[in-house]
């Protein structure tokens, strides 16, 4: 049942969409009939923000709304191919340009929260937000125990029950599509909300966020594709994270790396390295490189380096997941699409009697015409329409596990083109799969699995004498069972073979008394059913043994 808190948030999605006059993204026919219904019901709700144009009041409307939906607007900017340029320019300022909430406000929850003052950690803190996002803000400082630079970042007050009734609300719609949508079954709305309801929660902990950049630096150490910022653990809480400050050039802005030389084909390449290593070597993916989210080094700028802070959203994937995913792309890449075709259909993501010819030849369809051509050539706007086509018409079931990777590809393939659109991702991407397919069957990769193994086979070698010993038994035990069962069974039949024999003695001694009774001989048919009654009796004795 919906809740006051789901209704207030509802309430607050249709007074914005009156405020900043969204009925102009409704298609025209359909707008009258959307407008009436939201206008009766909030009469009293007035028009806004006359002034600005459609891009910036999309920007403030998703701003004023919350964290789930500036996040919305930060994939959304990231996709030039979808959006005219003037509004992923407005929506990139939801990267890290969201209003910053007051500074003293910080320094008191970042007090409260280490248990000190200020002063006594830290020197040089700055009330002024270096930058500030959807779920928390940084402001600079200075370690006073070594003078490194650090930054601090720290959670926004009240954002989580702002979020919890976004979810809720969610929850709801997702439950009425569940309930009355046709598709409801391949799209999966409940659990697709419930993976990403699990993700944004995570992101509320910034001790999880610690964690994650840590394990992500020790993935990338001394790599020259990727430096994520050292943490500095025991000055983290769940609301509170310090970490190394960096210095680098937004992504995103494009005069800036040209103006330094940077060699923007490598940088390109690198960040397609950096994802399909973090995907396929490692099972351990960030998941929210937007923009505002990933720099790029000033040393060196003929050897770019990527710099990635923001780690509150990780992707994991397990094995069979993995493997699945690394087939499909080499199949893809070289152009196998009866193999992809069947790789849906194994791994139940099709209904297993779908027709893998008529499959295949879908696939082919949307896949073939973008294939060597360079990202600025390729529309995957459209492409991302004829698979979503292709993929309701074979009642393809939307995977929930993948979801996070499905955004990661739009950001990563989003940067790729405002960096290189010349980039050959097909080219580049190829070997990298083609070398670890062949490092999976290795004999590097084999000692490798033995060696992960050899600690518990190392722990359980002391038991394999009793192990042994004990199945030896336990198969002597069940032969002489068998061997048992065995008998029992010939005994039976032997028996039931007595009866049957005994029974047809019975059935002729009777079939004779009764013939003898019927020609009026009813001595001779006394006498004949003596033997029969004794024969009846002998064959349920055995048969009941």
């Amino acid at each position: 049942m919906i809740k006051f808190t789901e209704i207030s948030r509802l309430y607050t999605l249709n007074k914005t969409f009156i405020e900043y006059g969204l009925i102009e993204f409704v298609p025209v026919g359909n707008r009258p009939l959307i407008y009436s219904i939201i206008r009766i019901c909030l009469f009293w709700v007035r028009r806004k923000y006359k002034n600005l144009s459609l891009a910036e009041r999309l920007r403030y409307s998703l701003q004023s709304l919350g964290p789930i939906y500036i996040k919305l607007g930060q994939m959304l900017s990231t996709r030039r191919d979808l959006l005219p340029p003037l509004y992923a320019d407005q929506l990139a300022h939801l990267q890290d340009n969201v209003p910053p909430f007051c500074g003293e406000l910080a320094k008191q929850e970042i007090e409260r929260s280490l248990g000190k003052p200020i002063e006594a950690l830290f020197l040089n803190f700055d009330k002024k937000a270096l930058a500030s996002a959807s779920i928390a803000q940084v402001h600079t400082a200075t370690l006073i125990a070594d003078n490194r630079e650090i930054v601090i970042k720290v959670i926004r007050p009240n954002i989580k029950k702002t979020i919890q009734a976004d979810l809720q609300l969610m929850k709801w719609i997702a439950q009425l599509m569940q309930r009355f949508l046709k598709e409801a079954d391949r799209l999966r709305p409940v659990e697709v909300l419930g993976e990403y309801e699990k993700t944004i929660i995570d992101e509320l902990d910034l001790m999880r966020e610690g964690a994650n950049a840590i394990q992500l630096r020790r993935n990338f150490l001394n790599s020259k594709v990727l430096y994520i910022p050292e943490i500095y653990s025991d000055l983290c809480t769940k609301n509170v994270l310090v970490m190394e400050r960096i210095y680098g050039i937004p992504v995103s802005d494009i005069e800036a790396l040209k103006a330094q030389g940077t060699n923007l084909k490598l940088l390109a390449e690198r960040g397609v390295e950096a994802f399909f290593s973090q995907v396929f070597r490692d099972s351990f993916f960030h998941a929210d490189m937007h923009p505002g989210n990933v720099f790029v080094s000033y040393e060196h700028p003929e050897d770019p380096l990527w710099i990635g802070i923001d780690c509150g959203i990780v992707g994991t994937l397990n094995n069979e997941d993995k493997r699945y995913l690394a087939e499909n792309f080499l199949a893809f890449f070289h152009r196998d699409y009866r193999r992809v075709a069947q790789l849906h259909v194994d791994s139940g993501w099709v209904p297993e009697d779908t027709p893998v010819e008529e499959f295949e030849f879908a696939i082919r369809t949307v896949c073939e015409p973008i294939f060597e051509k360079p990202l600025a050539e390729i529309s995957f706007a459209a492409v991302l329409v004829n698979l979503f086509t292709t993929a309701r018409r074979y009642n393809m079931k939307v995977q929930p596990q993948l979801v996070l990777l499905q955004k990661t590809l739009l950001y990563v393939e989003g940067l790729g083109r405002q960096l290189y659109p010349q980039l050959d991702l097909w080219d580049t991407a190829k070997p990298f799969l083609e070398n670890w397919a062949k490092e999976q069957i290795s004999p590097q990769q084999l000692l490798k699995t033995f060696k992960k193994k050899l600690p518990f086979l190392l722990e359980k070698l002391p038991e394999i004498p009793e192990l042994i010993y004990h199945n030896l038994a336990n198969g002597k035990s069940i032969q002489r069972q068998q061997m048992l069962l065995i008998s029992t069974l010939n005994k039976q039949q032997k028996q039931n073979s007595k009866g049957y024999f005994y029974s047809a003695i019975g059935a002729t001694s009777t079939l004779v008394a009764t013939f003898a009774y019927l020609q009026g001989d009813s001595q001779f048919a006394m006498l004949a059913s003596i033997p029969a009654i004794f024969a009846w009796l002998l064959a349920w004795r055995q048969i009941n043994r």
